[in-house]
């Protein structure tokens, strides 16, 4: 189990790792006290069964740089392989700006290629590789050190077996010809708005009961003011007040420190300082705020007209769509999609690229009167009228 310590190490394991057609990668890191992800660790995997094939690299090492590392996610000679990448596309877009290209993500492809919705990395190497998965080390701390054999073993495993889940999708994948259908899922995840999170827009993932638009003004202010403070100061948003708080503040309005001691959510140390601070300017701002300034609350969705026999039998169709192509659901349709289509929107992402093909065209049809669905046995079938 070699561990890379110093950014001569790294540079030299890259240089050779760019010979080869692929790279398994993962990465070990902290999130729970703090806004961004610390990274702790990072494994990598080249396809051979040498025992320096697979790596460790400590990134919390005196003076190692993972330059050498970008430079391997800009060669679009190699593949970077990863599972459940998101988490991991955020920490090397925030840290450098970079992202792996070309990317493969085996949760995605398994999606595509019949293992169900979001199947999780021990599921795959067991039902690939046929082997298991060591899952004591799964919650330790990544940023102790010495790390144990135990910790570097599970580490390591998540880069090794990686390599014959890949194999294995890639040529599903090559012989069903829906690599492309992987590729057009990905792009999002190279997408620097997709890790954009901007403060003025955080009001919009606060869950509340009512949509009066004074009310959310001040919802947006506070929702702003914390995902501020929380990126400046680098704390979990939950730190500052968690949601349950922030609505209670937007419907008490307080407008004195007094008035925030009588909070039944608000954390102790959000009563006072900085915090304190900004949570009456920002309900102040939100009381203040001029009407032609007030939240715009998008109400189309709830004045769809949706046809409830026509959404029930899209639902049929999405069914019978994922038995036979071995697509997950989830990938092709939501639940809010078939409403939406039932209703007659046509503009949405399970009526274009390779869902079109798989679910929209016939769900069109199935729209237009064009097509019936008869059940045959223990299946549904489309019949064209």
């Amino acid at each position: 189990m070699k561990t890379l310590t110093t950014t001569q190490e790294l540079a030299d394991f890259c240089k050779a790792a760019a010979d080869n057609p692929y790279i398994t990668v993962d990465t070990e890191f902290l999130r729970e006290r703090t806004y961004y992800s610390k990274l702790c660790l990072v494994q990598l995997a080249v396809p051979s069964e040498d025992e320096d094939s697979a790596v460790l690299v400590d990134p919390l090492a005196d003076g190692l740089s993972l330059e050498p590392l970008y430079d391997l996610f800009r060669n679009e000679d190699v593949v970077k392989v990863f599972h459940a990448a998101r988490q991991d596309l955020e920490i090397f877009w925030v840290e450098a700006g970079v992202f792996p290209k070309p990317l493969f993500d085996t949760q995605v492809a398994a999606m595509v290629c019949g293992f169900g919705e979001q199947v999780g990395y021990e599921t795959l190497v067991r039902k690939i590789c046929k082997q298991g998965v060591d899952k004591t080390s799964r919650f330790t701390d990544w940023s102790r050190r010495p790390l144990t054999d135990a910790q570097k073993n599970y580490a390591l495993a998540d880069v090794t077996h990686l390599r014959g889940i890949y194999e294995y999708l890639a040529a599903e994948l090559e012989k069903t010809e829906r690599s492309h259908w992987v590729a057009e899922e990905l792009r999002t995840l190279t997408q620097p708005a997709t890790y954009d999170i901007r403060p003025e827009e955080a009001w919009k993932r606060v869950k509340t009961r009512t949509n009066s638009a004074k009310f959310l003004a001040i919802v947006r202010e506070l929702a702003q003011f914390r995902e501020a403070y929380a990126q400046e100061n680098n704390v979990p948003r939950n730190r500052v007040f968690k949601d349950d708080a922030l609505v209670e503040l937007a419907s008490t309005k307080p407008k004195t420190h007094s008035d925030l001691g009588g909070s039944r959510l608000l954390l102790r140390e959000a009563r006072k300082g900085a915090i304190a601070e900004g949570i009456l300017a920002a309900v102040q701002r939100g009381v203040n705020c001029p009407a032609d300034k007030l939240p715009k609350v998008d109400n189309s969705r709830d004045k769809l007209k949706v046809n409830p026999a026509l959404s029930d039998l899209l639902r049929v169709l999405l069914k019978s769509k994922t038995e036979s192509s071995g697509v997950a659901a989830k990938l092709i349709a939501t639940s809010s999609e078939l409403d939406q289509i039932a209703a007659g929107e046509r503009d949405l992402p399970a009526m274009s690229g390779w869902r079109f093909e798989v679910f929209g065209e016939d769900a069109l049809k199935l729209c237009e009167g064009k097509i019936a669905l008869a059940a045959k046995g223990q299946s549904v079938k489309v019949v064209t009228l």
